[in-house]
């Protein structure tokens, strides 16, 4: 039965359905593949799917196309790439999988964890064969090896435009401020089309055009996860009000993901949300921090400016840094000297970083500890006993992971920049099979309905691996532009 049109909604080609079966609807546009969002995943569901010789269409709520990938650092974690051959490093899939474990506490699904290990290459290598360049070999917290290949400038960007440049090359384009409304359901629970919200303005939730788009194939949901909804992260998570921060960018709020469960979809991990240890609370959003810290993995110490001491492993996992952050309960420091930042840190960040006030450079050890009040004898101490454990090899205290070429941190000028997390990666969503097809209530796949990305949970378990993000988003985005088109 037609109903009138949704409150606010004008010009619409076709007034709201308020039963959304697809008898209900008139379809305005029809395609064979329908992706929702325009990050890594979605992206690359939609090539895929094009060069399979099928027709897409990909929308995004946003006025700017790429969502968090965009935001990210550009790094990605694959086995047996070329920075890793070139660089001499002995790493094995076997490895990899068994730190991706190791830092998912073993909640992963193992069956999707070796589908990204073993398909990591390949996606280094299919991005590289779009155009990016992938410049230096680098290193995260809770690997076992250097595996992280960092794009050129060191930001997801470089990826998403080489991405949107072969989408455009095959002739389609992101259509950008539409947003997915509702799922149409056809026979046997067939998900055959969506109701959208063009011209649409985040916050402006009535406004716009209502419209309908059938996928004779499928639909493909890539839109992200849900950090920046406060409501519904602490649902799951109650310790993370609005008090804390995100680094994601403002539409990553989860509606995709509301509406799949809508049609019985299937979750998955949705309490285990991830808190970057690395960013700074003198910053919006993701910021120039995370890829000053992080570099400095295996560099550099964390000190608890309270005591003067350090506090946690430097390279261990995001959870492990960032509950010992919270259990302190106060802000923290990251420090590191100038041939460290030299070596480790791109130019891009160090600029932004220092002039935007995030980065602090001193001259001595001294200053630092009057900067922030630090019990100045203590400091001085620990970095002396640091630098031991640097030139020996070995953490006595924390079991630091020092990398082949770190040097006691001796040399002027110094750098800190001041820590507290911020709301991260929401490592569940929706749960899928390995060929990202929505799994439902009674353990089948959906038709017509596939997911990849951050909203399709699963792969990390209880705290996602630094540098996995994108090599996951690749890894499934390709094969669910792929099973679209095989399983029509």
């Amino acid at each position: 039965m037609l109903a009138g049109c949704a409150s606010g909604a004008s010009g619409s080609s076709e007034a709201a359905v308020e039963d959304l079966s697809a008898s209900a609807v008139k379809w305005d546009r029809e395609t064979d593949v329908l992706v929702v969002g325009s990050g890594f995943a979605g992206l690359a569901a939609a090539i895929e799917a094009i060069e399979a010789g099928s027709s897409v269409i990909l929308i995004d709520k946003m006025s700017v196309y790429g969502g968090n990938s965009s935001l990210n650092g550009g790094d990605m974690a694959a086995v047996g790439t070329p920075l890793q051959k070139e660089a001499g490093v002995e790493d094995s899939t076997d490895l990899m999988i068994a730190d991706m474990l190791k830092a998912g506490k073993k909640y992963n699904h193992v069956d999707r964890v070796k589908a990204v290990v073993e398909n990591s290459a390949a996606a280094v290598e299919w991005c590289t064969e779009l155009g990016v360049e992938f410049t230096k070999l680098n290193f995260h917290g809770g690997h076992s090896v250097p595996r992280t290949n960092t794009t050129s400038n060191a930001t997801g960007a470089d990826i998403i435009k080489a991405q949107v440049a072969k989408l455009e090359e095959l002739g389609s384009e992101v259509e950008l401020k539409t947003k997915l409304e509702r799922l149409i359901e056809g026979e046997n629970g067939r998900i055959v089309g969506a109701e959208v919200r063009e011209r649409y303005t985040l916050g402006k939730e009535d406004g716009g055009d209502i419209a309908y788009i059938k996928a004779n194939k499928g639909v493909v949901l890539a839109s992200g996860g849900f950090s920046n909804d406060v409501k519904m992260r602490t649902i799951h998570e109650p310790r993370l009000t609005e008090e804390l921060s995100s680094t994601n960018h403002e539409g990553a709020t989860g509606e995709a993901l509301r509406e799949a469960l809508k049609h019985k979809a299937m979750d998955v991990h949705m309490d285990w949300i991830q808190l970057g240890p690395w960013t700074s609370p003198d910053e919006p959003g993701f910021g120039f921090c995370p890829q000053f810290c992080e570099r400095l993995v295996g560099w550099g110490l964390m000190i608890d400016p309270e005591t003067g001491k350090r506090f946690v492993k430097e390279t261990g996992d995001r959870k492990e840094r960032a509950d010992k952050m919270l259990e302190l309960n106060h802000v923290t420091l990251i420090i590191g000297d100038a041939p460290a930042v030299e070596k480790q840190v791109a130019p891009r960040i160090m600029e932004g970083g220092l002039e935007r006030g995030v980065i602090l450079e001193f001259q001595t050890l001294e200053e630092i500890a009057d900067e922030f009040s630090i019990p100045k004898d203590v400091f001085v101490a620990e970095v002396d006993r640091w630098n031991g454990f640097v030139s020996a090899g070995v953490d006595d205290d924390f079991g630091s992971l020092f990398l082949a070429d770190a040097a006691p941190i001796a040399t002027p000028p110094f750098y800190a920049a001041k820590l507290w997390p911020k709301v991260h990666h929401t490592m569940g969503g929706l749960m899928t099979n390995l060929q990202a097809q929505v799994i439902d209530q009674d353990y089948e796949p959906i038709p017509g309905l596939y997911a990849a990305g951050e909203i399709a949970g699963g792969t990390h378990g209880a705290v996602r691996l630094g540098s996995c993000a994108i090599t996951d988003c690749v890894v499934f985005g390709r094969i669910a532009g792929a099973s679209a088109v095989a399983n029509a």
